[in-house]
């Protein structure tokens, strides 16, 4: 597994603070909060042994990153980088079980995968998505990768209505040119009457499906249709050369290199 340091002081709201797990424990702190969220609130199945565990074969490999409540101590928002390189040792990025990723073999540079993000439904603000994605954009900085990548998730729970809602936006304002196209394996379904009415009003997006949209990353084509977790995957890519000026300033704050190269070896 790669090291798993970062410092603490990436700078966010004083009562959170982001680091990369060192240890077995908190892995299994960001596995908990993913089975709390995915499984006890969203209804995925999750198949967890009893344990109250959301783990699979790529955590091993990847890197975890915790957002702490440091009031409570809590973790409460985490996801998980998978890159290049240890995604050749794992056999693969975990989203090519969705999608064919012929795509993103074809990039030139070095790629990230973000996955399994979940934020605490009781921490569901800016100030902790922010944390979250300062994490990220140190480890972007620290490491000089090209490309960042992932699934937005759009919940079904009401047949996907709200979901249609805003891929209808979706395709019109923020699709990527069609060579950055990927393939889902299980397409989502066509929209019913009742979808195509609800597609006609503004809806609200969610937070990591918004964050990706404001920092300019681009949609990838149709979603995936997860039946385990009830939700359509949205295939998310930011070409980081093509950051929004404004969220590059407050994310990668790539002036302040001093603070990129505390990432530990």
């Amino acid at each position: 597994m790669p090291s798993a340091r970062l410092s603490a002081d990436i700078p966010a709201a004083n009562r959170f603070s982001v680091a990369l797990a060192g240890s077995a424990d908190e892995i299994a702190e960001s596995q908990r909060l993913r089975y709390r969220v995915f499984a006890g609130e969203l209804g995925a199945q999750i198949d967890d042994g009893g344990t109250g565990l959301d783990r699979d074969r790529y955590d091993e490999h990847c890197r975890h990153l915790l957002v702490r409540d440091t009031v409570s101590g809590d973790v409460v928002a985490s996801t998980r980088l998978l890159d290049d390189a240890q995604a050749a040792v794992a056999g693969g990025f975990y989203s090519a079980g969705e999608f064919d990723l012929e795509m993103i073999h074809g990039l030139h540079g070095r790629v990230l995968e973000i996955g399994r993000t979940c934020v605490d439904a009781d921490y569901r603000n800016g100030v902790v998505i922010a944390a979250l994605w300062q994490g990220i954009a140190a480890l972007i900085t620290g490491e000089g990768f090209d490309y960042l990548f992932g699934c937005a998730s759009i919940p079904l729970d009401d047949g996907g209505a709200r979901a249609h809602a805003m891929l209808e936006t979706i395709r019109g304002r923020h699709m990527a040119e069609q060579r950055h196209h990927v393939r889902p394996y299980q397409p989502l379904p066509r929209a019913d009457q009742a979808a195509v009415e609800v597609a006609s009003t503004p809806v609200r997006m969610p937070p990591l499906l918004k964050a990706y949209l404001s920092l300019g990353a681009r949609a990838c084509g149709e979603p995936y249709w997860d039946r385990d977790f009830q939700c359509a995957d949205v295939f998310m890519l930011l070409n980081v050369s093509e950051l929004n000026p404004r969220y590059a300033r407050h994310f990668l704050k790539r002036a302040d290199s001093a603070s990129a190269r505390r990432l530990a070896a």
